[in-house]
C-alpha cells in the first residue's frame, strides 16, 4: 500500500496562501457556501474548476475568481465524469474535492412526494459518490489528495419538515466516515463540514415560522454566514493544518450541536 509521508506532493505553501498549488474542484459553486469556498480557495492560491447547474451564476463568479467554469447536473453519472474529465485536463489534475451542491425544500412527510424525496437523495447524497467516485483513481495515483463534503448539522440532528434533507445529509456523514477508513492509507483524506443554519438562497426558501424558531435554538442567537464557514475548509485543504484530519465532522453551527 502506498503511504505517503506529506499528504501533498508540493512544498508547504507560503503565509497568506496556504492551497498555493492546489488544484480544487468545487461543486455547488455558483452561489452560498460553495462561492464563499471557492473565494476562499483563490485568495489562498488555489486553482480552480468550478460547477453548477446555474449556468449564468458560475460564469460570474468563475470570472471573478479566474477559475473556470463547467456546467453540470452532479447528480448525472455521465455528467460527473465529464466534469472530473475536464477539470482535471484544465488543472493538470485534482489535489482537493470540495462536494458542496445540494437543495433543500421544506415539506412534512406525509405530504412528500417520492419525487422530491429521490431528488433530495440524488442531489445531495448521490452526487457526493460520484463525484468521490470519479476523482479517487487520480488521488491514488498521486499518492495524496483532499476531498471535503458539506453536510449540515441537521444531518446529526434532524429538522421537522426536512427528513429527506436530513436523511441525505445524514447518509453524507456516515459516508465520509467509511471512505476515510477506506482512503486515508493511500494518502487521501476525507473529512466533512457541517454547518448549521446559514443566511443562503437555500435557507431563505424555507418558511419564516422554520427560520424564526431555529435562530431561537442558537446559542449564538443567530444564523451564520458563508464566509463564516469556508475558512473550516481552507484548513482542510492545507498542509501542514488539515494534516491530521481525516474521517472528521467539523460543525460551524452556532452551537446547535455540541460533540
Amino acid at each position: 500500500m502506498n503511504v505517503s509521508k506529506q499528504p501533498f506532493a508540493h512544498e508547504p505553501a507560503a503565509p497568506g496562501r496556504p492551497l498555493a498549488g492546489r488544484r480544487c474542484l468545487i461543486t455547488g459553486a455558483a452561489s452560498g457556501i460553495g462561492r464563499a469556498i471557492a473565494t476562499a480557495f483563490a485568495e489562498a492560491g488555489a486553482g480552480l474548476c468550478l460547477t453548477d447547474l446555474d449556468a449564468d451564476g458560475l460564469a460570474r463568479v468563475a470570472e471573478e475568481l479566474g477559475g473556470t467554469a463547467h456546467r453540470a447536473d452532479v447528480a448525472d453519472p455521465a455528467d460527473v465524469l465529464e466534469l472530473v474529465r475536464a477539470a482535471s485536463q484544465h488543472l493538470g489534475g485534482i489535489d482537493v474535492l470540495v462536494n458542496c451542491a445540494g437543495i433543500l425544500t421544506e415539506s412534512p412527510l406525509a405530504e412528500m412526494e417520492l419525487a422530491t424525496w429521490q431528488r433530495t437523495l440524488d442531489v445531495d447524497l448521490t452526487s457526493v459518490f460520484l463525484t468521490c467516485r470519479a476523482v479517487i483513481p487520480g488521488m491514488v495515483a498521486a499518492g495524496n489528495g483532499r476531498i471535503i463534503n458539506v453536510a449540515s448539522q441537521l444531518g446529526q440532528k434532524g429538522g421537522a419538515g426536512l427528513t429527506h434533507y436530513s436523511a441525505a445529509k445524514a447518509g453524507v456523514l456516515g459516508f465520509t466516515k467509511a471512505l476515510a477508513r477506506e482512503m486515508s492509507g493511500q494518502g487521501v483524506l476525507v473529512n466533512a463540514i457541517a454547518p448549521g443554519p446559514i443566511s443562503t438562497p437555500l435557507v431563505e426558501g424555507l418558511s419564516d415560522e422554520w427560520k424564526r424558531d431555529k435562530e431561537a435554538e442558537l446559542p449564538l442567537g443567530r444564523f451564520g454566514t458563508p464566509e463564516e464557514v469556508a475558512p473550516t475548509a481552507v484548513l482542510l485543504a492545507s498542509d501542514p493544518g488539515g494534516n491530521l484530519y481525516t474521517g472528521q465532522t467539523l460543525g460551524p453551527n452556532s452551537g446547535d450541536v455540541m460533540a
